[in-house]
């Protein structure tokens, strides 16, 4: 049987130690993501709150929420990923991403030209 795990390792030149430094930095990223979605909520439910906010604080939120909603599901990908033994692996060109990016970023699904390609069609 074949270790996924270790097809990812390999292709993407990180030692288990990197992947389990990226690991554990992703698992960081997820409880802190999780606990601001929470705090924001919290927030947004306070009486006292919406009584003394003005609508840009609530927009505020709202867009901090956004944000935090789409890294936290870039998060939980990256782990899936590496879960699938799939982990840092472009998903346009199927090459490696840099271990310096995923450093970086660890939730990176594209290396750094496909990046810059993505973004230049914006």
């Amino acid at each position: 049987m074949v270790n996924h795990q270790t097809i990812g390792v390999q292709a993407t030149h990180l030692s288990p130690e990197d992947l389990a430094a990226l690991q554990e930095n992703l698992r960081e990223q997820l409880v802190f993501r999780r606990e601001q979605l929470r705090q924001i909520a919290a927030a947004s439910r306070s009486e006292d709150l919406r009584r003394r906010r003005c609508p840009a604080q609530d927009e505020v939120h709202v867009k901090l929420a956004a944000s935090a909603r789409m890294v936290l599901a870039d998060v939980e990908a990256a782990l899936r990923r590496i879960a699938e033994g799939r982990y840092g692996i472009c998903h346009l060109c199927r090459r490696p991403v840099d271990r310096e990016r995923l450093t970086v970023v660890p939730q990176a699904r594209y290396c750094g030209r496909c990046q810059q390609v993505r973004e230049a069609g914006r």
